[in-house]
């Protein structure tokens, strides 16, 4: 799972997570880690992709979080390229309206990630899968949250909170067992971005039945003389020694959920389908925004300088008796995918 080329920046342990049910959700069905994966990206692009890449399910994907993360590249640097990512087909928003049993509804963003670049095509029969999925368990934690719409149209919940400033109420007891670990072993002194990062796991130990007290003891137990990145070792000890899950009562009064409705939205601006035209990912206005920084290398049409042979004037391509360089044409998409 690693690539053969130097990385300047790979996600950290600590990476935010985003709300349960949110953050990077994979598009399915990819390749395996490889060199190529975004060869035909920009170095930065390249840099940005790979970092994304590496990201876990359900990590936060806002370009404020990942700027916050990368020692490299700030806020309008990493904006810029998730914006070329997405038009070279990695990356796609898609708002889902969800409709509740009991008639309540409301529209979530999704952030959809494929290593593998797909054209528009694909992402749109994607998009179109999704109505009437299932969604009770993505949602099921913040179903209690979840308002009866007075409105056809209610407006869209933001996906993921763009600041990493921590939340003002008081803290979930999954957060609490976590800071409280350094209090039992200084070794494991868990800095509260790792406590925010690691809440999910931890929320799922005790939703399995486990207790406070048993998250401490697997993350204190058998620890080495000294620990350079508690916040990694958290990670991999709850990840691995996750309790067997059990049938949860709570879950068999969950009000059953699923997609009611798919829109395409801009990653840029969450402008969707119902007021802008959405091209690639991206509305008009975001398109020409990234456009103007430079050519976009991705999976869209190949460019009318690289078609074989002179175009007729009419867009048409040559005739049959016409010869083509092959060579020079594949030197040319060569140059075109940055491998020459």
């Amino acid at each position: 799972m690693a690539y053969a080329q130097p990385i300047a920046a790979l996600p950290s342990p600590s990476h935010p997570m985003a709300k349960t049910g949110y953050g990077k959700r994979p598009a399915g069905d990819e390749d395996p880690y490889a060199d190529p994966d975004f060869a035909h990206l920009s170095p930065r692009d390249r840099e940005i992709a790979v970092f994304v890449d590496h990201l876990v399910e359900g990590h936060a994907m806002g370009y404020k979080v990942i700027a916050a993360a990368h020692p490299r590249y700030g806020q309008q640097a990493v904006r810029s390229s998730l914006g070329r990512i997405t038009l070279a087909g990695h990356l796609r928003w898609i708002k889902e309206h969800i409709t509740v049993e009991d008639n309540s509804m409301r529209w979530v963003t999704r952030t959809y990630w494929s290593r593998t670049h797909r054209s528009a095509e694909w992402w749109e029969d994607f998009a179109r899968e999704r109505h009437g999925k299932d969604v009770t368990e993505d949602h099921m934690p913040g179903l209690a949250r979840i308002e009866d719409e007075e409105i056809e149209e209610p407006a869209p919940e933001a996906e993921e909170p763009e600041s990493n400033e921590p939340a003002a109420e008081q803290p979930s007891t999954a957060y609490q067992a976590l800071a409280e670990v350094r209090a039992v072993d200084p070794r494991m002194a868990l800095s509260d971005s790792d406590c925010r990062a690691l809440e999910t796991l931890a929320a799922e130990w005790l939703s399995l039945g486990a207790t406070p007290h048993d998250i401490t003891k697997a993350l204190t137990d058998g620890l080495p003389p000294a620990v350079t990145n508690p916040g990694g070792l958290a990670r991999n000890r709850l990840e691995k020694k996750m309790p067997p899950k059990k049938a949860k009562i709570r879950q068999k009064a969950a009000r059953r959920a699923h997609v009611s409705r798919v829109i395409m939205a801009c990653g840029l601006c969450d402008a969707d389908e119902r007021t802008t035209k959405i091209v690639s990912g991206l509305c008009e206005e975001c398109l020409a925004e990234i456009e103007a920084e430079g050519p976009v290398h991705g999976y869209g049409a190949v460019p009318e300088t690289f078609l074989p042979g002179p175009r007729d004037g009419r867009g048409g391509l040559p005739g049959a008796d016409e010869v083509i360089d092959v060579t020079d044409r594949v030197d040319a998409l060569r140059r075109a995918a940055g491998l020459l």
